[in-house]
């Protein structure tokens, strides 16, 4: 009997540690709710990982208040996972920032002002919509102002910034941040319910679209 109580005991410890590390893809999300099905699925980056990318803009404050959460998720990622940035141009005016960061990509100098230019903008309050103030960021944080519009200006960050305009439309976008799965599954914090879920929300899809590979 006290053998029976002790399997008993050992058991329910098992079972309450196995609930303790349950990943977060492994709560259930719901189609047309929590995330959508692109119409057609659309060709990765990354043909031999699952590609998460981010449509993004830097003038949008709710992509700002991603930044740091999805940056602790990037630093935890799994391996055969490839995260992508993508700027969004689902407006003429958007266009500068979405040259900007092609400009940075260019220039290989994305780490050093990404997120600068989210802080100029949203806590220093900075108009950055044109290129000769975004050049004038660049110079400030150690970039040669000619070089940086040289570069926006180039016919490499013009392909790339037409290529994106291309996307955000083969994507269904309507707003960001938007964060498209192995490039078919689309889902937004709206969609999610909030920036953290939306992170488990690309976690449930991440093993979706991992379970389909196999």
């Amino acid at each position: 009997m006290q053998i029976f109580q002790s399997l008993k005991i050992l058991l329910f410890g098992i079972l309450i540690s196995l609930f303790a590390v349950t990943p977060t893809w492994a709560a259930e999300f719901t189609k047309d709710q929590h995330y959508a099905v692109l119409s057609q699925p659309q060709p990765v980056d990354a043909e031999k990982k699952i590609e998460v990318r981010e449509l993004f803009w830097y003038g949008c404050p709710h992509c700002f208040n991603l930044e740091p959460i999805l940056n602790a998720w990037i630093k935890k990622k799994p391996k055969d996972v490839a995260f992508v940035r993508t700027p969004a141009v689902l407006r003429k005016d958007w266009a500068p920032l979405a040259r900007a960061f092609y400009t940075f990509e260019a220039l290989g100098v994305t780490n050093q002002l990404h997120g600068k230019l989210f802080d100029a903008i949203h806590l220093r309050k900075q108009h950055l919509n044109s290129a000769n103030s975004i050049a004038d960021f660049a110079a400030k944080n150690g970039i040669d102002r000619d070089k940086f519009l040289n570069t926006y200006k180039s016919f490499g960050v013009d392909s790339a910034f037409r290529k994106a305009q291309i996307l955000g439309r083969k994507y269904e976008a309507d707003g960001v941040p938007t964060i498209i799965v192995d490039g078919r599954y689309r889902t937004t914090a709206t969609m999610a319910g909030s920036h953290e879920q939306l992170m488990q929300v690309v976690d449930f899809l991440v093993n979706k679209s991992r379970a389909s590979k196999k």
